[in-house]
């Protein structure tokens, strides 16, 4: 081959080393004189990825994507921002010592996958999905289509035990939850290793600077990942059914809240074209039942005219709205009132509209009591309940709420840190030069952290401490949800150990802890009045 035709067949190459940090670059270099293959290379990438993270919603951390770490996920070293970590030891070493470090892990990893039959990298679709076998004893692998379905997940699965007879297999899949997942995690002779979807985006990046993708391809990518990084990866171990039950009815149930303001909304927005004075005589809240039931009977100004006193008058009765000069008020408002618009269209049409949209709140209502049912039936018998009702303002909602954030498997955050930066509290900052930018996670899971906000401010009625602390963050300058979010941060850290120590909390222990280390806000609460 001539010199150019070499050069164009070594161009990847060079664009791949383009993207790498210069540290990165002269590792790599080193890697040439002979001491790792080509494919170790890809760990220089991928070495500090905390795919551990990934344990929620699809694409949840933004922390997980495989690329080159930089300092915008080192929080604790940002003196500016209202949120600080502990000081942690430097984790800078030699490029021998880097080195030294990837032969073993290398060994290491050849060792665990002994322990595994094959390995597995499956794409998931909606329709089909993409396999890729690894034989760990020949280094062969083959390629197949598995239909989405019951029956053809089934025949995989016997043919699977029925090739490797009494045998483990590791799957690394782009799912941590899912149609896919829960059709795999009842069969015990499958060990499931989720990844983060931007990490096989970048990992396939990486060796593919035209961004040129194929299903099959990205299976056996998984593979490769599984088996040259399975280091980095973290087994997926569900929580016990109770849990995962009374998470999977916290997310519903939110959606169903989301669901009755959309439709209060759209409700709210029909009745003021044509009948404006309903939202008067029922009250804002569009979605209770006296609400929905007034404008199922009533549903334009004619027919509430044309209907008697009493009768109006039993109505509000039997909703147990029994203040008799309000609902005097409403019975002459209600014969005195004029019609905004007299155009038949519209009356016609958007009364059609106001009564779709009252059956489906009435519907949703008592959906959504079932739901609270339910949950608080569940959550009364977790053993975990003790700690989450100790904390002030969490209430029936999001005590069940933070159990199910914090889950049963108490290995599955390494840190306080880790549960902070996958909640999405702790913020990210990035460094440039002499550039410094500090702003909130985007890639988070969003119940999560809508969870500890909501928490963190519902805490601040009840705890003392917490209403010193967002007081002096709201002193400091910080808007409204910045100091949330700060409190929510040290709120963290002590649901974080009451969580590992199985004990409730103790608002007097920690006021008291608080005097001894001399906490300015100790001296804040003292001056405070006690609080009810």
């Amino acid at each position: 081959m001539n010199q150019a035709g070499r050069r164009a067949c070594e161009a990847p190459r060079t664009r791949l080393f383009i993207t790498l940090p210069l540290r990165t670059f002269l590792l790599q270099k080193r890697m040439d004189s002979g001491l790792m293959k080509l494919e170790t290379r890809v760990t220089t990438a991928t070495n500090t990825l905390p795919i551990h993270a990934m344990n929620g919603e699809r694409g949840s951390s933004g922390s997980d994507a495989l690329a080159i770490t930089t300092n915008t996920q080192d929080v604790g070293r940002h003196q500016a921002s209202s949120i600080r970590f502990s000081q942690i030891p430097s984790s800078r070493v030699s490029i021998n010592t880097i080195m030294e470090d990837r032969r073993m892990s290398k060994t290491e990893a050849v060792t665990e996958t002994a322990e595994y039959a094959a390995l597995i990298g499956l794409d998931w679709a909606t329709e089909k999905h993409d396999v890729w076998v690894w034989d760990t004893r020949t280094g062969e692998g083959r390629h197949r289509v598995v239909e989405h379905t019951p029956e053809a997940l089934s025949a995989w699965l016997t043919e699977l035990q029925t090739r490797y007879p009494g045998q483990r297999l590791a799957v690394c899949l782009e799912q941590s939850r899912g149609a896919l997942i829960s059709a795999l995690m009842g069969h015990a002779f499958l060990t499931l290793y989720p990844v983060n979807p931007a990490t096989l985006a970048r990992y396939r990046e990486a060796f593919t600077p035209s961004r040129a993708k194929d299903d099959p391809n990205d299976a056996q990518l998984l593979a490769e990942i599984l088996r040259l990084h399975r280091d980095k990866l973290a087994v997926w171990k569900p929580d016990d059914i109770q849990t995962r039950t009374l998470t999977f009815l916290n997310e519903e149930r939110r959606k169903a809240i989301d669901l009755r303001t959309k439709l209060t909304l759209r409700l709210q927005a029909a009745l003021t074209l044509y009948f404006p004075q309903a939202i008067e005589w029922v009250g804002v809240h569009l979605y209770t039942p006296l609400a929905c039931d007034w404008l199922l009977k009533w549903p334009t100004l004619a027919a509430i005219q044309k209907a008697k006193p009493q009768t109006i008058r039993a109505f509000y009765y039997a909703h147990n709205c029994r203040r008799p000069d309000q609902v005097e008020d409403h019975l002459q408002t209600i014969a005195r009132a004029q019609p905004l618009t007299q155009d038949a269209a519209v009356i016609s049409a958007y009364q059609l509209t106001v009564q779709m949209l009252a059956k489906q709140l009435r519907t949703l209502h008592h959906s959504i009591a079932e739901y609270d049912r339910q949950i608080a039936q569940l959550f009364a018998h977790h053993p975990d309940a003790p700690i989450f009702n100790s904390l002030p303002g969490a209430g029936p909602v999001l005590a069940p709420r933070l159990l199910s954030a914090l889950g049963t498997n108490r290995d599955r955050y390494l840190s306080v840190q880790h549960l902070q930066t996958y909640s999405g509290i702790a913020p990210v900052i990035e460094r440039s030069g002499k550039e410094c930018w500090t702003h909130w996670r985007w890639n988070c899971p969003k119940f999560i952290r809508q969870t500890f906000h909501e928490f963190a401010k519902n805490s601040i009625p009840y705890s003392a401490w917490a209403k010193a602390y967002y007081e002096s963050q709201k002193k400091k300058g910080k808007g409204h949800n910045a100091a949330i979010r700060a409190l929510a941060f040290k709120w963290i850290r002590i649901l974080y150990r009451c969580w590992k120590d199985r004990i409730p909390y103790d608002e007097g222990r920690y006021l008291k802890m608080l005097k001894q280390r001399g906490s300015e806000l100790a001296n804040v609460i003292a001056q405070q009045p006690q609080m009810a």
